[in-house]
């Protein structure tokens, strides 16, 4: 049975990283693209959770996403090019993706229980780790199979 999984996925192991890169990168670019324009509401939360100047947090974070979304898939692409520009793109946005999300955890959401709690809640979190580990994932491998 391994054998015969073996030779129907054997054409597309190539092409699967392209599943986590183009997941990522698109959904962390939305995130991103989401914030924008940034709204007066999204501006006095950041300021009722403490952070130092909310509309130039609040831009850099939302620029933040959207560019390291673009890296991650802009990092797969740069190969062709350059070998080691693709992959030291590739490890940037992956770590950027690491401490926007580590940010994210904290101060966003820090209130959430991940294992308990509204369900609602706790299958957000689960997202937000996921993205935290995808980043981190990118950030370590860079662009090695």
């Amino acid at each position: 049975m391994d054998s015969f999984l073996s030779k129907l996925a054997n054409p597309f192991t190539g092409l699967a990283h392209w599943l986590l890169r183009l997941a990522l990168g698109i959904d962390f670019f939305l995130h991103g693209y989401g914030k924008l324009p940034i709204s007066e509401g999204f501006i006095n939360w950041l300021g009722s959770q403490g952070v130092y100047s909310p509309e130039i947090m609040s831009y850099a974070v939302a620029w933040g996403e959207m560019l390291a979304g673009i890296g991650i898939i802009l990092g797969g692409i740069l190969p062709n090019i350059s070998v080691s520009l693709g992959n030291v793109v590739t490890r940037l946005s992956g770590g950027t993706i690491g401490v926007i999300m580590i940010g994210a955890l904290y101060v966003a959401h820090s209130n959430w229980n991940i294992f308990f709690g509204e369900r609602g809640a706790v299958l957000f979190a689960s997202e937000q780790l996921f993205l935290l580990i995808l980043g981190i994932y990118f950030a370590i491998k860079g662009n090695q199979n």
